[in-house]
């Protein structure tokens, strides 16, 4: 189905230290969508220095499509894919027909909102922190401004939607961010 990067590396910002954040797509047998009886949707394998995997059944992929889940158009924008069947090709025809403007603009407020109160507010602050404020905030402006799913690459949305005086200040702080271990 599909296999992709998500972290750090996919937004084009890895630091010598970042993991490898791997989201993907499966099908279970056909017998498991006909039991009457839910079955988990995700699996989530154990989280260690280098690795951070986990993914989502078909039918759970849809139905966050159908209620335009941001994280699914993230998934299927990523620069880097491992390995992807057909299937990653017809699902992205079709994701515009889902997007909301609404849905996604809320989803990246409340991200900004909580890594800013969880992150932001302390007397320390590392580099890469900053970074979980400004990419959600610069996704709304991107969806303010061009109505549209964002492209994963940061560097494209900075571009695009950072004024001018700050541009120098985010080259300097990811030039930190992706040189510290």
């Amino acid at each position: 189905m599909l296999a992709v990067e998500s972290g750090s590396r996919a937004w084009g910002f890895a630091s010598p230290g970042s993991d490898y954040d791997v989201r993907f797509i499966y099908v279970r047998p056909r017998e498991d969508y006909l039991r009457l009886d839910p079955l988990r949707d995700v699996i989530e394998l154990p989280i260690n220095n280098m690795l951070d995997i986990n993914g989502w059944d078909l039918q759970k992929t849809l139905r966050l499509l159908y209620k335009s889940n941001p994280t699914s158009f993230k998934w299927f924008s990523s620069p880097i894919v491992y390995k992807e069947t057909e299937f990653a090709d017809k699902f992205r025809n079709i994701m515009d027909d889902y997007f909301s403007s609404k849905c996604s603009l809320y989803h990246y407020i409340s991200m900004a909102e909580d890594n800013y109160r969880e992150y932001l507010k302390r007397e320390m602050v590392r580099a890469k922190k900053y970074f979980y404020v400004l990419r959600p905030v610069l996704a709304c402006l991107w969806i303010f401004d061009k109505g549209t799913a964002l492209p994963m690459l940061f560097s494209e949305r900075m571009e695009e939607e950072l004024p001018r005086d700050l541009k120098d200040e985010v080259h300097r702080l990811l030039d930190l961010k992706m040189k510290s271990p």
